[in-house]
């Protein structure tokens, strides 16, 4: 998933990229409020994390900003600033959560967590896939219970993504800029999600049917789930 952190304490925002990337997000920062806005108006994001005390910006404006341009995010406040009146603000302007510094990483953790099982209505970590299982917290990717080691991180990203937007289209743009980060060009519609996809099938092609898997053609992929 891809993560925009907003902070201009760079020993924080750095602290928080490099926690995050260990848990195999793709994070991008943005030390201004200027630059966050430029961000924002461009890329899309699964979640932002955003502080409200930027010395260039209202952070609660970037907020407002935020849910125009990505309405999918779920926007996470980090701030100082405790007061009540921040805070319900802020929530009714659409945060999904509100942490105040100092926090703890590992609560981070659980509540970016927390946020995706109920935006993607999940009931357990473990997703079955025809005759495959899907374990989103172990990251594995199994057959009848034996481990897919063939399979990349890159790959099984893809795959996890997919699944997270179960029966929905994804395109290749949404695919690249959600797992890879920010688009540098605009040959978004290159063959790199599609090299992918034919790899994920050739792997996993030898253990079972990968007919939940599904090419929409001109569009992108979908993975299908429990649909007839």
């Amino acid at each position: 998933m891809n993560v925009l952190i907003v902070e201009d304490e760079r020993s924080l925002a750095r602290e928080v990229e490099t926690f995050l990337k260990k848990l195999f997000y793709t994070c991008e920062i943005a030390f201004t409020g200027n630059e966050a806005s430029e961000k924002i108006a461009v890329n899309l994001y699964d979640f932002i994390l955003l502080d409200l005390g930027l010395p260039d910006y209202d952070g609660l404006d970037l907020l407002s900003e935020a849910k125009k341009h990505n309405p999918e995010a779920a926007c996470i406040i980090l701030t100082a600033r405790g007061s009540i009146q921040d805070r319900v603000k802020g929530l009714d302007l659409g945060a999904d959560d509100y942490l105040p510094k100092p926090f703890s990483l590992l609560e981070l953790q659980s509540r970016m967590q927390a946020i995706a099982r109920r935006k993607f209505d999940l009931h357990s970590p473990l997703i079955a896939l025809g005759e495959f299982s899907l374990d989103l917290t172990r990251r594995i990717l199994s057959h009848h219970g034996t481990e897919i080691t063939t399979i990349t991180r890159k790959e099984f990203d893809l795959v996890s993504y997919l699944v997270l937007h179960k029966n929905r289209t994804l395109t290749r743009m949404q695919l690249n800029e959600h797992i890879w980060g920010s688009l540098i060009t605009d040959d978004y519609d290159s063959n790199y999600i599609d090299a992918h996809i034919k790899n994920i099938r050739k792997k996993l092609g030898v253990f079972g049917n990968t007919d939940w898997l599904e090419t929409v053609r001109g569009v992108g992929y979908r993975i299908r789930i429990g649909q007839g």
